[in-house]
């Protein structure tokens, strides 16, 4: 019985233990993908963003700064290497003047669509040979579901995917291959994130008080694909430069959100797997989330500051979690927190699943 007794306690210690190792902490540093290797602490994610950084405080980047400022990272983090801000037409809101030229028709003329970019970059280690690591494994659905329960997800067939024709998706069609097509694991997805906590509340006020015939939506749909970067695509060279870890790149997978119905134009998740530089037995993981927001969103901030009970919905604020709105560990809590969350829930996923 006390021999039984003992060897269960063992088992449930050692099931803590495992379960200990898996759990990654963040840590904020400078630059994530600068971070020497032989620096990174065990079960701990170096992690950077630049959401304190450019344009006059909104603490993102301005797209049309991203390829001379950071010409790798625009090479592989936008939507697809050749992409630019679109050109849309820009419809005229009720009791509003329109805001675009028209010519002799009366037709508006198609203006660019400035977008401004919140990069982030995290570093870790998993205690396995890259030879270990199958990637193809987590181009699923159930990978998706554990990385965020609050987005609903479902897997749609390429023939399903709509026209990219509106404004929210002009300017997002992929000149080198049709979307959710061309690479052999991949899948393509549906899905949709109710916003939560006080958010919604604040979104039907706003919609009430609004002289604007085009509502704010209480969720966020996209359609997205997921997949592995096939062997041929891996430019080792570029792949490293965009690291900055000069050892043999095993894998990558990616995700590529290339229509949103609200704020956001393209997001992208990208994470690249590479031999350790010391140690055969274990893989380096860079990461980078990518999401381009749309530069109408900052429009938006007198709007609600000339309203007091909308001051903190002010999208700059909530976007960047500095709003007494956000709430929760996805989307809602703000763009920093939801991509900590993310990069720290994907490194225990890859660690736990051996």
């Amino acid at each position: 019985m006390l021999t039984r007794l003992a060897s269960v306690l063992i088992g449930l210690i050692g099931t803590l233990s495992v379960a200990c190792a898996q759990d990654f902490r963040i840590e904020d540093v400078a630059s994530a993908r600068s971070l020497d290797v032989a620096q990174l602490k065990p079960n701990t994610i170096a992690f950077s963003d630049q959401a304190a950084g450019a344009d006059g405080g909104k603490g993102l980047l301005r797209f049309e700064d991203w390829p001379r400022t950071y010409p790798v990272q625009k090479k592989y983090l936008a939507l697809f290497p050749a992409y630019t801000e679109p050109k849309i037409v820009k419809a005229a809101t009720a009791g509003s003047k329109a805001d675009t030229k028209t010519d002799a028709k009366g037709d508006a003329d198609p203006v660019t669509e400035k977008l401004y970019m919140y990069v982030a970059q995290a570093r870790f280690v998993l205690d396995r040979t890259p030879a270990a690591i199958d990637l193809s494994r987590y181009v699923t659905l159930p990978f998706l579901e554990k990385i965020d329960p609050a987005i609903k997800h479902k897997a749609i067939a390429p023939s399903d995917l709509p026209p990219l024709t509106d404004q929210q998706g002009a300017g997002n069609e992929n000149p080198d291959r049709k979307w959710c097509t061309g690479r052999a694991n991949l899948i393509c997805i549906q899905s949709s994130y109710a916003l939560e906590g006080k958010i919604p509340l604040g979104i039907m006020l706003a919609n009430k008080l609004r002289d604007s015939s085009k509502k704010i939506s209480d969720h966020i749909d996209f359609d997205s694909e997921l997949s592995q970067v096939s062997p041929a695509e891996l430019d080792q060279a570029g792949l490293k430069d965009l690291t900055k870890l000069d050892t043999p790149v095993a894998g990558v997978l990616e995700q590529n959100t290339f229509y949103v119905n609200e704020i956001m134009k393209f997001g992208k998740f990208f994470a690249v797997f590479q031999d350790h530089p010391t140690d055969a037995d274990k893989t380096v993981v860079t990461a980078f989330m990518a999401l381009a927001i749309e530069g109408s969103v900052f429009d938006k901030k007198r709007e609600f500051e000339n309203v007091p009970v909308l001051r903190n919905l002010v999208p700059e604020q909530v976007l960047l979690g500095r709003s007494s709105f956000n709430s929760g560990e996805s989307i809602s809590a703000g763009l920093p927190k939801y991509a900590r969350n993310e990069v720290r829930r994907i490194a225990g996923i890859l660690a736990r699943e051996k």
